[in-house]
């Protein structure tokens, strides 16, 4: 797959005046009849929209038309879209909203949320639902830019024998070498060491890690068994994350805010 790039910061056109960003939606789909329903829907609200159907088109699409979402179709003839979206999130964090009408639909979204999806929608769908998931998954973008702007001035949390770095997004032992975390690994984990010894509900670690209850339900317990496999020592005995049934999760060690 060619280098795929992020959005920067500048745009070509960015002398031209706005009364407003309008958000352009990059559709990656090779099935042209539905590209062009779903792009005509995202038109008539407001938004810019254009199509990309395979790696080459993506990754000329991200460095010519800087999208700032992506609707990534998992089943494209003749490439594999959790191969796209695996290769996309080595180069860039744009905002990804996975379609599937495949019958694994379930094991999709889980392995999608794993490799970095920010929403799933299975076909078929209705077009004002894939519009409100739009917004609600820029939105929640926009949010954690704004908030990691507002904590890059933030330092490290302790706890056990790991040091976490709130603006590397990375935890670590002294000595060794720090392991990054995804950004939901992160969002959990922050919510984690923001609550020590208090049981935290499913519902209350989705809203942390802003997550769709009706899409990715499952999906905190896959994140918690991610976060334990980088943090416990036995992620089958967990000693730092332990649930506690009926009530959800607890962090059990001491936690030190350092700057």
């Amino acid at each position: 797959m060619s280098k795929l790039h992020s959005r920067s910061s500048s745009s070509s056109d960015a002398s031209t005046p706005r009364s407003a960003p309008v958000a352009k939606v990059l559709v990656v789909d090779d099935d042209q009849a539905m590209a062009h329903v779903v792009m005509g829907h995202i038109r008539s609200h407001g938004m810019e929209a254009f199509v990309a159907t395979n790696s080459s088109e993506l990754a000329e699409a991200l460095r010519r038309r800087e999208p700032d979402i992506l609707l990534l179709d998992l089943m494209l003839k003749h490439e594999d879209g959790l191969d796209l979206l695996r290769a996309l999130r080595k180069e860039s964090d744009i905002p990804v909203i996975i379609m599937s009408g495949h019958r694994r639909d379930e094991i999709d979204r889980v392995v999608g949320l794993e490799l970095g999806a920010d929403d799933y929608l299975p076909k078929p769908f209705g077009l004002h639902e894939l519009t409100a998931r739009i917004r609600a998954v820029l939105r929640r973008h926009i949010t954690s830019k704004m908030a990691a702007a507002r904590g890059a001035g933030e330092g490290r949390v302790r706890f056990d024998a790991w040091e976490f770095d709130l603006q590397a997004r990375t935890v670590g032992r002294t000595g060794a070498p720090a392991i990054a975390l995804t950004k939901g690994e992160y969002a959990l984990l922050r919510a984690f060491v923001d609550a020590p010894g208090r049981p935290l509900s499913r519902e209350h670690l989705m809203r942390a890690t802003r997550l769709h209850e009706d899409v990715f339900d499952r999906s905190i317990d896959v994140q918690i068994l991610r976060l334990r496999r980088k943090l416990e020592q036995d992620p089958r005995e967990p000693t730092l994350i332990v649930t506690q049934r009926g009530a959800g999760y607890v962090f059990t060690p001491s936690v030190e805010h350092a700057r």
